[in-house]
């Protein structure tokens, strides 16, 4: 599969490398769509810029880590554009920070996660979320990451 992604850095904060981003998309591909040729437009934005988003497309105050925009194009078309992802940089270094994750883990997660929402994926409901979450599990794990789901809390103290 030929894959091409445009990649707009809008963003102050630390980004992963152009070149991981592609990686980790391709690994959400493989396997999951039949295109010759795949067009992605990756936009790396802060908190102001996804705040209006959210706004505009889901009607949420606030703002959110990621965001996908399935191309919603005629089939006869033809074209290889299967969508836009947007990623709030700050947003992913809080959410990795809290969840005691490494940054490379949490962007990888975040990047597969708004391109399996490009191939259709979603999570509105609990089988939906199930099979989608555990489709970026096995990605991730191929990828050499951990489980995102697994959350770890502290033991109690037991005498």
């Amino acid at each position: 599969m030929k894959l091409f992604v445009d990649i707009q850095n809008a963003s102050g904060a630390p980004v992963p490398t152009e070149e991981d981003i592609r990686h980790w998309i391709r690994a959400a591909l493989a396997g999951h769509t039949t295109r010759e040729q795949v067009e992605i437009t990756v936009r790396l934005v802060d908190d102001a810029e996804m705040t209006q988003l959210n706004a505009t497309y889901r009607s949420k105050k606030g703002t959110t880590n990621v965001l996908s925009f399935p191309a919603d194009l005629p089939p006869e078309l033809d074209l290889p554009l299967l969508g836009d992802i947007v990623i709030c940089a700050p947003v992913v270094a809080a959410e990795a920070a809290q969840q005691g994750k490494s940054a490379s883990a949490h962007w990888a997660h975040m990047t597969i996660h708004g391109t399996l929402h490009l191939l259709g994926y979603d999570h509105i409901e609990e089988d939906d979320a199930n099979t989608m979450e555990a489709l970026e599990s096995a990605i991730l794990g191929q990828l050499n990451y951990s489980c995102p789901y697994d959350i770890h809390l502290p033991r109690e103290n037991v005498s």
